[in-house]
């Protein structure tokens, strides 16, 4: 049985997306009512059933070549023709809506999957069907076609706080549930990946292997997280994971439920973190919110009246962190969603309404290789973008798990900058890097943010 791990790189540390239980609510466990002793077991028993065991079948990696398809290619080097050998993962998942048979898990854990099995606590099996995937969060929704299931119910991850108490709890290798307790260590926890939507719950709870896609549930029983990835320097756990916040998960299940996928949108403009010299310059009292840079002509973001050095603090009324947070809220916003925002302004504070617009049509002229972009592809801007001023390379394609892919660079990402020196174009931008050899700046936008990525 092979068992699936995800690495991700934050600097010297990996990330590996395994199976986090996590904690929430600080309230008081019950007494057992036997020898007064502070307890779990109540809410356990109540929420157990409804964590589940997902149990992943793919190809092995040797048959996804081509030629190991070809008949021919099979008789000449005398391959066996019998079907390739199935490899297995497993992974932890949790139900939501009993009467829909609704099951939450990690997008990783059944990535790639020709057949997904859910088991029940009571040890039923099921055959799942995906219903949507979100590999932007890191989630995935599943439906069994089963009776008598119980759901866990979907508490409010807003109102966690540092210090508060929570509760781990996955199915792994379809032995049973494993429980860990912790507390939350931190919030709003992001830079992970970079391509993700990122406003992570931080816990010290124990992980154990086979865990991604398990329920974070605070001590009144309540799931407030989907555990997802744990910090691993040598592969080991060090007391650090990572759950997505069931605000944020209930945000893309809406959507999954109703669209098939999620719909993101744009506002229209680029925004950036408030530094303290720049809350000073802003006569701003800290460095909360984000701050406008540039406004698109003609979106969503200038018909509402925004501007550049706009701070927006709010949206609909949930204060905003930084320009991450900002990101994450917009991001999970259905096309056609009406907001509405608090700013700043020249030390005063303004709301505004704006609609959430499609994304733009960035189709660009034809696209070329780059030697030290291995993976990626690259085209000049079309003419009439509806990137308005904005100008920039785009990237058109970026193979998975190609050495682009794996340096942060995304399909639909604009290149604005390599090595501090603006690029207009993709004569430009290459002669920037014949100049630039050993390593490589870049400034970019992805949707309305910018990002930088180094490049070695």
């Amino acid at each position: 049985m092979k068992t699936s791990f995800r690495f991700i790189s934050l600097r010297t540390l990996f990330i590996g997306l395994l199976a986090v239980a996590l904690p929430a609510y600080s309230t008081v466990p019950v007494s057992d009512g036997k020898n007064g002793l502070p307890t779990l077991a109540p809410m356990l028993k109540d929420v157990t059933p409804t964590v589940v065991n997902i149990s992943v079948h793919t190809r092995a990696a040797i048959e996804e070549n081509p030629l190991f398809r070809d008949p021919f290619f099979r008789h000449f080097f005398n391959l066996p023709d019998q079907a390739a050998r199935p490899e297995r993962s497993v992974g932890s998942g949790v139900i939501v809506d009993a009467g829909q048979g609704f099951v939450i898990t990690n997008y990783h854990v059944i990535k790639d999957a020709q057949q997904v099995i859910v088991t029940l606590k009571d040890r039923r099996q099921f055959q799942a069907k995906l219903v949507g995937t979100d590999p932007g969060t890191d989630i995935a929704l599943l439906k069994i076609d089963a009776k008598n299931l119980q759901a866990l119910r979907l508490g409010d991850s807003d109102l966690l706080n540092v210090g508060d108490f929570v509760v781990a709890i996955g199915n792994p290798f379809g032995l049973g549930q494993t429980v860990t307790s912790g507390i939350v260590s931190a919030l709003g926890r992001s830079g992970i990946d970079i391509e993700g939507y990122e406003d992570f719950i931080q816990t010290d709870a124990s992980i154990n292997p086979g865990n991604s896609g398990g329920a974070l549930v605070n001590l009144k029983g309540e799931l407030v997280g989907i555990n997802t990835a744990i910090v691993a320097p040598t592969g080991a756990n060090v007391g650090i994971g990572f759950a997505v916040p069931s605000v944020m998960v209930k945000a893309v299940l809406d959507q999954i439920v109703r669209f098939g996928e999620v719909r993101r949108g744009r506002l229209g403009a680029t925004s950036e973190d408030i530094t303290h010299d720049l809350a000073g310059s802003l006569g701003l009292t800290s460095t909360a919110g984000a701050i406008i840079s540039t406004v698109e002509p003609n979106s969503p973001a200038e018909k509402a009246g925004i501007k550049p050095r706009d701070v927006i603090t709010t949206v609909n009324g949930k204060a905003i962190r930084d320009s991450v947070d900002l990101r994450n809220k917009i991001g999970l916003m259905p096309v056609g969603e009406t907001l509405n925002l608090g700013l700043i302004r020249n030390g005063k504070p303004i709301t505004t309404k704006v609609t959430i617009a499609k994304p733009h049509d960035e189709r660009g002229t034809e696209a070329e290789t780059v030697p030290q972009l291995a993976g990626a592809t690259v085209a000049n801007l079309k003419t009439g973008s509806s990137r308005g001023r904005i100008e920039g390379v785009l990237v058109t394609k970026v193979d998975a798990n190609s050495p682009a892919w794996l340096h942060g660079l995304r399909p639909g990402d604009i290149i604005i900058g390599a090595n501090r020196k603006k690029v207009r174009s993709v004569q430009e931008f290459l002669a920037v890097l014949r100049r630039h050899e050993d390593s490589i700046m870049l400034n970019l936008l992805r949707g309305d943010f910018r990002l930088t990525l180094i490049i070695r």
